[in-house]
């Protein structure tokens, strides 16, 4: 895994829907399938891309993350404004600040999650940063192909140096 890219995201506006889930109980197809008929009625979609987004609980250690975990799983789209939502749908507000951006390719995401979490993320200078996780799913995402690629952001800060919790 290549080291990632740092990106400062600003506040997005996102519509879609959402389920909970864990990994044992997986519903993402069920959310994707829910939500992908309706995404050709969000008005003011600022790019095809999909956004792939999860909430953990703001108690969670990585450490302990496992099959039964229960996080918020959201399908999304950026939009310009919440004017108009559709019926069914739901407006998100992404908080802006700083993302450890990876590269993830082909089928089986666990080695990359093994990777990020549990390799790079303790030899780093960063922690979590308690804001949503999210995959974007652009140009070069195939659903189900292992030729596929999409750009996993994780929110990081720099850890604690001199009292100094920002990126630079």
């Amino acid at each position: 895994m290549q080291e990632p890219r740092f990106e400062q995201l600003i506040e997005k506006k996102l519509v879609g829907k959402h389920l909970p889930m864990s990994l044992a109980n997986n519903r993402t197809m069920e959310l994707w399938q829910s939500f992908m008929p309706h995404r050709k009625n969000i008005p003011n979609s600022l790019s095809t891309d999909l956004y792939s987004l999860q909430i953990y609980d703001a108690a969670l250690d990585f450490k302990d993350f496992n099959l039964q975990t229960v996080f918020e799983k959201w399908a999304l789209v950026e939009v310009s404004d919440f004017n108009e939502v559709p019926e069914g749908m739901e407006a998100f507000t992404l908080p802006g600040g700083w993302y450890a951006v990876f590269i993830h390719s082909g089928l089986d995401f666990q080695p990359t999650f093994q990777k990020i979490f549990y390799e790079w993320l303790p030899a780093s200078d960063y922690v979590l940063d308690q804001r949503p996780h999210f995959e974007i799913l652009g140009a070069k995402y195939k659903n189900n192909s292992p030729d596929s690629e999409e750009e996993v952001w994780v929110p990081v800060k720099k850890k604690k140096e001199s009292g100094e919790t920002e990126l630079r």
